[in-house]
């Protein structure tokens, strides 16, 4: 438990305030843009596809979850039929990544949700929140949760509580600074000052 006060980072290291959000029942369906948008399952992706689509989408928030992984455990995870990874397609084009992750009984963990930069702002987040309501509960879930953090869209926490979930915890995450360890590139999230 932290003192109340300032505390210092390390240097090359990211701190952020990550907040945990959750839904007990399944909200009212809110409404969306008519968008010709493609969502397709992808059941046992290809680690190497997933982390190109992983990095275009999570790189201006530093995504680093995924990078940091051991290659064996990225595969399993991917290949585990209670990881449902899903790409969201614009004319072919990959521009999201939903996955939504059943391997706790009775849950669904929203584990990563994000838009390339250029379909923010477009209503392809509803349109891609919708679907990911609709899929999590049709497994007869009991509660369905998400976390996001201070370097995500600046938007995002209240995205997620407009879209029914509701905040639960808090926490404090210092971590080394994917882009000093090479995982992302140096220009990567210009709104978070590097410091080596």
């Amino acid at each position: 438990m932290l003192e109340d006060g300032m505390h210092g980072v390390p240097a090359g290291h990211t701190a952020s305030v990550v907040t945990h959000l959750e839904m007990k029942t399944q909200p009212n369906q809110r409404v969306e843009a008519d968008l010709d948008l493609e969502l397709t399952h992808v059941p046992n992706p290809d680690p190497a596809w997933y982390l190109d689509l992983f990095r275009k989408v999570g790189a201006p928030w530093l995504w680093f979850g995924r990078l940091v992984m051991q290659p064996v455990e990225l595969k399993g995870i991917l290949s585990n039929p209670k990881v449902h990874v899903h790409a969201l397609r614009d004319k072919g084009e990959d521009v999201g990544l939903l996955e939504l992750d059943f391997r706790q009984g009775g849950e669904c963990e929203l584990a990563y949700f994000g838009l390339t930069s250029g379909m923010v702002g477009t209503g392809a987040g509803r349109w891609l929140m919708n679907r990911a309501i609709e899929m999590a509960w049709a497994e007869n879930i009991t509660r369905f949760h998400v976390h996001t953090c201070t370097l995500d869209h600046p938007a995002a926490l209240a995205f997620y509580r407009r879209s029914g979930f509701t905040p639960y915890k808090r926490e404090i995450e210092i971590a080394p600074d994917p882009r000093l360890a090479g995982l992302l590139p140096r220009d990567a999230a210009p709104h978070v000052p590097l410091i080596g």
